[in-house]
């Protein structure tokens, strides 16, 4: 038997797949939670509370990598992938996006409440992840990708939200132009400084951070940023 109140959130978008997980998993005593596309279960793991996410590779709107390490912005969650992708290129790269265990379809219900056992003993009840980040003013919706100041929605690009998301993430902490770069851009854009820096003047237009008397995005000359806690 499953320990008591561990809720399952299933993101598959196959109908006859998650009737078939719900049936057996709340058999078993588990809670179970469903999204049949990717952006609907970033949003579900950020406001159901999951335990446990089981995801599909192969969602219609996004690769399931991308919700996990969407995911991974903000919560330590054990993540379950369920596939029929079973090269080990594919596999690999789920696990470096930052799941935890992954099995491939077909698969016997057997294995996979070994798998759920093992990952339910990783669950720490008193523990508590948020997908929303607070500076001062400031608030990010980590699942959501939504920005407010001041109570007012900040409208951010991509890029824009994804390093202010950094930075917020580490706020206190100095970054690098390569940290930064790297993980907004990728590795190819190592030296593309330009990029980041068009990016953080238009991050603090539109926060009206004064570039020259900042209180919320701090430069360090040469090295990199900074955001104040």
């Amino acid at each position: 038997m499953a320990p008591e109140a561990i809720r399952i959130l299933v993101i598959e978008d196959e109908a006859p797949i998650r009737r078939f997980l719900r049936v057996v998993l709340e058999g078993a005593d588990f809670v179970i939670e469903e999204a049949a596309r990717g952006r609907e279960g970033i949003t579900k793991a950020a406001t159901v509370g999951a335990d446990i996410i089981l995801v599909d590779l192969g969602l219609p709107d996004l690769d399931g990598k991308e919700v996990i390490v969407a995911i991974r912005e903000w919560s330590p969650v054990p993540i379950l992938v369920l596939s029929v992708r079973s090269d080990e290129a594919e596999i690999i790269a789920a696990l470096d996006a930052g799941a935890d265990d992954y099995v491939t379809k077909p698969f016997a219900t057997g294995e996979l409440f070994a798998r759920l056992r093992a990952l339910s003993r990783r669950v720490a009840p008193a523990a508590s992840s948020s997908a929303t980040l607070q500076t001062g003013s400031l608030e990010i919706d980590l699942a959501q990708r939504l920005v407010r100041q001041n109570g007012e929605d900040i409208v951010l690009t991509r890029k824009e939200f994804d390093v202010l998301a950094m930075l917020a993430r580490h706020a206190g902490r100095l970054l690098t132009h390569h940290d930064l770069l790297e993980t907004v851009w990728g590795p190819a854009h190592r030296e593309d400084i330009h990029y980041l820096r068009i990016v953080i003047s238009h991050l603090r237009e539109k926060l009206n951070d004064n570039a020259l008397k900042p209180s919320l995005i701090m430069t360090e000359p040469g090295i990199g940023y900074r955001m104040s806690r």
